[in-house]
């Protein structure tokens, strides 16, 4: 039975995808930092014997250790590991303290940098790592800041990955979303700015929800994609590559700003 570590699994892409994981016939290892979250990743996969959970923050320098850890003892073996687990509202740079830079870096850049570190001598050929990225990671965005950073470090630390260990059978790659309907990014709805940047701006009729990623994660750990190793795959309905502007966002009055 193959074994996957999902980091960020308690809620959003990564329980969506412990799901998906766990219907191809994986066992589970949800790490998260909510409790009651991992608690509902339990109830949800209703499979004690193939869902084990761990609640830690990831950038705990212990973090890594106690993760493999519990693989490998409840488990056994660990085949894929899906880094997940991340942070938004950024600000652009001008505006990004040294906190706000480090939190951002040790989260979605040295957190996951460690745990594959930990994790690639456990990995057997046929084995792999998806980490999540973004769009941003992709192109240049307004408000990116350490976002875009870390997440475009991320991209580049999966190319290296899959160069080093693709000869030993370990492929690397990404999955990059961009705007995704999870309860981290509903709400934003409400701003009509943040709407029309989004919604104008994709060609494809739908924005992603939890399940678009997910099941692009999941095909990623599958037979299917046995020869897929450094890439990138965005999953954002034609927003990165295109210059897409909606009927409406054409046809509406440019009002020019009073100075």
């Amino acid at each position: 039975m193959q074994t996957a570590i999902i980091t960020g699994a308690g809620s959003g892409i990564g329980l969506g995808t412990a799901r998906q994981l766990h219907a191809m016939g994986m066992a589970i290892v949800g790490v998260g930092r909510d409790p009651a979250k991992l608690a509902a990743l339990e109830q949800a996969i209703a499979d004690p014997a193939r869902v084990a959970t761990l609640a830690v923050d990831v950038t705990d320098r212990d973090a890594p250790t106690r993760i493999v850890q519990l693989a490998l003892e409840r488990f056994g073996r660990i085949d894929f590991l899906i880094n997940n687990a991340g942070a938004g509202s950024p600000k652009p740079l001008d505006e990004t303290d040294d906190a706000m830079l480090d939190g951002f870096l040790d989260l979605m850049l040295k957190a996951p940098f460690r745990l594959a570190r930990e994790v690639i001598p456990h990995l057997a050929p046929g084995s792999g790592i998806v980490n999540v990225t973004s769009t941003f990671a992709m192109i240049g965005g307004r408000r990116g800041g350490a976002y875009s950073a870390a997440k475009g470090g991320l991209k580049s630390l999966t190319e290296h990955m899959a160069c080093e260990y693709g000869p030993r059978g370990i492929r690397s790659n990404c999955v990059a979303p961009g705007v995704t309907m999870t309860d981290m990014v509903r709400h934003r709805f409400a701003d009509e700015t943040f709407k029309r940047n989004n919604v104008e701006t994709t060609p494809y009729p739908r924005l992603a929800e939890v399940d678009d990623v997910a099941s692009t994660i999941a095909f990623l750990c599958s037979p299917g994609a046995e020869l897929i190793n450094g890439q990138s795959i965005v999953v954002d309905g034609g927003w990165t590559r295109t210059k897409y502007l909606s009927p409406r966002a054409l046809t509406s009055r440019w009002v020019e700003d009073e100075q």
